[in-house]
């Protein structure tokens, strides 16, 4: 799988509705660096329901300056959330189908 072919794909649920796009994914370093870098796993992708575009690391609740930006950016993606892998059914080319009764997570939720 190549990361940028995920971006921006439609998500939908099992019976097709469209939840939004992939518009980042989540990884976990599981193990302290070791002599080049640590294995990264992907925990879940990031669903937006109005945009692809990246948080530009805004959805972090520390990150609040510039002002203006930090506000666009949160109000450009609220309503996005957290789907983790586990609840992915399929990968396709253009969209991501989820499994039934997936959870949706805040999509601030560090790992």
């Amino acid at each position: 799988m190549i990361l940028t072919d995920v971006l921006g794909s439609d998500v939908v649920d099992n019976s097709g509705q469209r939840l939004g796009e992939v518009s980042d994914v989540r990884f976990a370093v599981d193990a302290s660096p070791g002599q080049l870098l640590s294995k990264a796993r992907m925990v879940g992708i990031v669903v937006s329901p109005r945009t692809a575009s990246s948080f530009l690391g805004y959805e972090r609740r520390g990150i609040t300056q510039p002002w203006p930006v930090a506000q666009l950016l949160r109000w450009r993606h609220r309503g996005s959330f957290l789907v983790l892998w586990e609840d992915i059914a399929v990968i396709g080319p253009r969209e991501v189908v989820l499994r039934p009764g997936f959870t949706a997570y805040e999509s601030t939720l560090a790992f």
